[in-house]
């Protein structure tokens, strides 16, 4: 057989290999679904509060204060800042991934053949000039430049770039989400303080009415009016709640030092105004539309990105199925004397290959890679999903929970206002002798459970008014 048909029939032989390795298993696709719900409750009205920044929206000082100094010094955000520098740096390090490596080789060497083997017999038998001999041993110098390039064909290198570039924005909106929740966090941790204080005002008031009413019916027991019952009825009653302090103090100090846990700082009193608590009034809340969580929720934002990112990554493993195109080039010197070492032409030396490199045989791994990059979109898709559903629910709760809450609040006012008002009734009854003392305890009982609920209650409502604008959107702006 001639050479040319011996090197036309391993020509097809190649291309047949490498039209096999380029076939690659088939996967199913599924696509995400964006629908929203086009209203909630009904409402087109577009004003959306997550467009007012987190300074607006808490008013109070002493909170803004807090939530400043969080957002400079709280380690996790830190530590998510140092994430977003990391992820930068796989960019760079992609990008570099498809220009062309070159490497400056500088090296001495000293080698010793046998003189029995091909190349010490040549040695032995070759004169650089004549009547000299060939050194033995041979050093060797030499000062090159090589290069190293695979040419992105298939765009996998520029792919994967791509793919590092939606990883490194999906950190920036993990980022925006953590402030989110930061401020959230605090926001709520100082309302629920500001709570802890007006219950501990509320049970030194109603302390003080009970022991009021104690002196009253140790009188009345003076007068045998009534018996010693009653009076360690009322004294117990008093030390009940005198007790109770110290549960909310302890209370206080440790949601002081969850506040100041957010803001980076050891122990120290957290400053506020608690005053203003239930006097606090509401600013409408505008939702909007559902459509617009899409562009102000960031972990929304986020899993889009990861999705883009995952989609990418599929693309990236199917290009592993085809042939790659390496190119080595190098140029320099070398001599076995450094006297040579820079002289031209003898010295020079160069040198250009590409290799065309194509998977055959046990593409387990790249096969396996192939699907796991197919799952993950998968699960970047159901992620992606869940998380507008998730989006819209806590706003549609939330929205819901506001409304319930302020019918609430208005009963329970109500309700206080009637239990304070028959604490006095109790005692004059009771000091005419027209009520007993267990009406007039069990009053001041429910008087004073009336008043912590309804604390309880404007509490929610601070909640409510938070995480709905946590779920909108706002805060990270």
């Amino acid at each position: 057989m001639s050479t040319k048909k011996i090197f036309t029939y391993t020509l097809l032989a190649l291309i047949i290999l490498i039209a096999d390795s380029c076939r690659m298993p088939f996967m199913g696709r599924i696509t995400e679904n964006k629908n929203v719900p086009t209203t909630y409750n009904n409402s087109s009205d577009s004003s959306n509060t997550a467009r007012i920044k987190w300074k607006q929206f808490f008013t109070d000082p002493y909170l803004a204060a807090l939530i400043d100094s969080a957002l400079q010094n709280n380690q996790e955000f830190a530590i998510m800042l140092q994430e977003i520098n990391i992820a930068r740096n796989e960019v760079r390090a992609r990008k570099g991934q498809y220009l062309p490596f070159i490497n400056i080789i500088s090296g001495a060497g000293l080698e010793k053949v046998g003189r029995y083997t091909r190349q010490g017999a040549v040695e032995q038998n070759l004169n650089i000039e004549p009547g000299k001999n060939f050194p033995d041993p041979l050093p060797d110098f030499m000062l090159a430049a090589t290069a190293t390039w695979e040419v992105d064909i298939w765009k996998k290198l520029r792919n994967a770039r791509k793919s590092a570039i939606y990883r490194y924005l999906s950190t920036i909106e993990g980022r925006n989400f953590m402030v989110t929740n930061l401020v959230a966090g605090l926001a709520t941790a100082y309302y629920e303080l500001m709570a802890l204080d007006n219950q501990l005002e509320i049970l030194k008031r109603n302390i003080e009415i009970q022991q009021n009413a104690l002196e009253i019916v140790k009188l009345e027991k003076a007068s045998a009016k009534v018996t010693e019952l009653a009076v360690r009825k009322f004294e117990a009653e008093v030390l009940k709640n005198q007790s109770m302090q110290f549960n909310i103090m302890q209370m206080i100090t440790e949601k002081e030092n969850k506040i100041n846990f957010l803001t980076g700082r050891f122990p120290q009193p957290v400053s506020r105004n608690s005053q203003i608590f239930t006097s606090f009034v509401f600013d409408s809340i505008h939702a909007g539309i559902p459509s617009q969580l899409l562009q102000h929720r960031p972990d929304i934002r986020r899993a889009e990105l990861e999705l883009r990112a995952a989609k990418i990554d599929v693309k990236v493993a199917r290009a592993n199925f085809y042939p790659s195109l390496v190119i080595n080039a190098g140029v320099g010197f070398q001599s076995f004397n450094p006297r040579f070492l820079l002289g031209t032409p003898q010295s020079m030396l160069y040198s250009i290959a590409g290799n065309l490199v194509a998977p055959v045989i046990n593409r387990n791994a790249i096969k396996a890679y192939y699907y796991s990059a197919n799952a993950r979109q998968i699960q970047d898709v159901y992620n992606y999903e869940q998380t507008i559903l998730r989006a819209y629910i806590e706003v549609a709760n939330q929205l819901s929970n506001i409304q319930n809450l302020q019918k609430s609040y208005e009963l329970r006012d109500r309700q206080v206002q009637a239990l304070t008002r028959s604490i006095d009734i109790s005692t004059a009854l009771f000091k005419s002798a027209r009520a007993d003392y267990m009406e007039v305890l069990m009053t001041q009982r429910d008087a004073l459970e009336s008043r912590f609920e309804l604390i309880d209650t404007k509490l929610k409502q601070m909640h409510a008014r938070v995480n709905v604008y946590q779920a909108l959107g706002g805060g990270w702006e």
